[in-house]
């Protein structure tokens, strides 16, 4: 059943929850402005005439926030949005849905660049289910234009290998490629091997999301993502990128001795490589995404009195249609 364009309301939830978190920006918190962002994208997305069934939710960070990613000490606040959980009146598509208020935490505390809040949705049963025991998966992601040069070996090749297929497909010189990466210590060898080959690396403390998202927008500025990143991201990712007719390989890629004995017991496959259409098998594909805070993408929210302005991108697979809607909100007092 071809369904149709939700992606206009599926913006309102994004749309919310930036604004909600936006005032936030440098101030040095995470959850306030994460259970405010939860709440704004909740009460827009249950009252769509959707029947939706969360595959990732709000609860996907809550191992490594505690984990040695984060210095954070926060106890996790169940909600509405977590995995399992279903949103929508009930009387519309049933869809699987993945969703993040606030993709880069971190960042909005901080005041840095490309926090962003992300909404992505396909057909019920077409969205592969992250198994519980996986939380890291390695992963790299390009654009429509070098999709082509994405093959399997490049999950093994060294990182300059790859790199050299997607410079001669793009018809640059690796110089000129710009390739984002986790500032995260499992990364440094990465990061040698992409600097000696001669391209440049854009470092983020976070924004898994957004790093895949800037790899797979046609004629953005950033040309690869690569390295290890959350898995429930991964998935999130893969709407954006295969609406925007880019290619992702993920493989999972256990980060401590927990996890890799979590995994093997699980009897799942540590070698198995996985592309956008394993994890997304459909081509009814809707994803949203408004900036927090500036971006390279998205603007942020910016505020005037009783007014905030938003900018969101809307992608959809079928018909190709990719929107920036900048849109003007009045805020209710108090």
């Amino acid at each position: 059943m071809k369904l149709r364009n939700l992606g206009m309301d599926l913006v309102g939830s994004t749309e919310g929850a930036a604004v909600s978190a936006g005032r936030w920006m440098g101030f040095g918190h995470r959850e306030e402005p994460d259970q405010l962002a939860i709440e704004s994208m909740h009460s827009v997305l249950r009252d769509l005439d959707i029947d939706g069934y969360i595959i990732v939710g709000e609860e996907k960070d809550e191992a490594r926030h505690h984990g040695k990613d984060s210095s954070a000490d926060e106890p996790y606040i169940q909600s509405g949005l977590d995995s399992g959980q279903t949103v929508g009146t009930g009387q519309g598509p049933e869809l699987d849905m993945v969703l993040d208020a606030i993709d880069g935490r971190n960042l909005l505390a901080q005041g840095h660049s490309d926090a962003i809040s992300v909404v992505g949705a396909a057909p019920r049963g077409s969205m592969w289910v992250p198994p519980p025991e996986a939380l890291y998966m390695d992963k790299i992601v390009v654009d429509l234009e070098a999709a082509e040069a994405l093959v399997s070996e490049c999950m093994d090749a060294p990182a300059a290998w790859t790199l050299a297929l997607v410079a001669r497909v793009k018809k640059k010189e690796v110089r000129d490629l710009i390739v984002f990466v986790l500032d995260r210590p499992r990364h440094q060898d990465l990061v040698e091997e992409i600097r000696a080959a001669g391209a440049r690396v854009l470092l983020r403390s976070d924004g898994d999301i957004a790093g895949a998202l800037m790899a797979s927008f046609p004629e953005g500025d950033v040309d690869l993502f690569m390295g290890a990143g959350g898995v429930a991201e991964g998935l999130i990712a893969a709407c954006a990128v295969k609406a925007l007719g880019g290619a992702m390989l993920g493989r999972l890629a256990p980060q401590s001795d927990q996890e890799r004995t979590a995994i093997t017991e699980a009897g799942l496959d540590t070698k198995q490589i996985l592309t956008c259409d394993d994890l997304i098998d459909s081509d009814q594909i809707f994803f949203t995404a408004t900036g927090i805070t500036d971006g390279m993408l998205l603007s942020g929210v910016r505020y005037r009195g009783d007014i905030a302005h938003t900018e969101s991108m809307v992608l959809r697979t079928e018909g190709d249609v990719h929107r920036i809607i900048q849109a003007k909100h009045m805020l209710k007092e108090g």
